[in-house]
């Protein structure tokens, strides 16, 4: 069901009995963690994606729970933070459907995420670690073109930025996490973090990319 939705969004044809054609979701999570971190991201990224593109998504995301059957709704799901998370077996369960049925998950590290994360997706897919995407991946070229791969938006550990990805039965590219480059942080509106335009706008660039690709349903 995912995947036909997907190819509608690609097409931008909005459904006769709604504005939008598609909304996505925050992930709130257990653990302690600060899920809901850079909280006008989302937003600004939606407004550029809708200038930029022809991807019909609404313009506030809304928040779901892993445990939640709303979560098969939304083919793009946004997960960060900068502490624990914890996933219940009920979610991993979930997550794990979700993903093998269709759907894309992005994981964005503000710091401090990294542990937590491969913890909790080892449970989802067991047999599988993250690994870099090479840089001639669909993802870094779906709309806007990154022949360097992810780019550097805030400066953490002094380590370069990586697109790792884990993948589901099919072969397809259903998690991207995006590590030691803090993407939400360029999304935030300009005010926020005080970052140089050029900087900001690849950070919107490559997560129009991540929208745009996992509307394509592509390897």
């Amino acid at each position: 069901m995912i995947r036909l939705l997907c190819f509608c969004i690609v097409l931008a044809v909005p459904c006769k009995a709604q504005e939008y054609a598609f909304s996505i979701a925050r992930v709130k999570y257990g653990g302690g963690g600060d899920w809901y971190s850079d909280e006008q991201s989302l937003p600004e990224l939606l407004a550029h994606v809708r200038t930029e593109t022809l991807v019909n998504a609404a313009p506030t995301p809304e928040i779901v729970e892993l445990s939640n059957n709303r979560l098969f709704t939304f083919p793009y799901l946004y997960l960060t933070g900068h502490g624990n998370v914890v996933f219940t077996e009920q979610e991993v369960i979930q997550l794990r459907q979700y993903l093998e049925q269709g759907g894309f998950l992005h994981i964005d590290d503000n710091y401090g995420l990294d542990e937590a994360i491969r913890r909790e997706m080892t449970k989802v897919f067991p047999q599988q670690e993250f690994v870099e995407l090479p840089f001639d991946h669909t993802i870094y070229h779906a709309h806007y073109s990154f022949p360097n791969g992810l780019p550097k938006i805030h400066e953490h550990d002094g380590k370069p930025p990586q697109g790792l990805g884990l993948f589901d039965s099919y072969g397809r590219l259903c998690v991207f996490y995006s590590y030691e480059s803090d993407l939400g942080d360029g999304w935030e509106p300009e005010s926020v973090h005080d970052l140089p335009p050029e900087i900001r706008e690849s950070a919107l660039q490559m997560g129009t990319n991540i929208l745009v690709y996992a509307m394509m349903g592509s390897n």
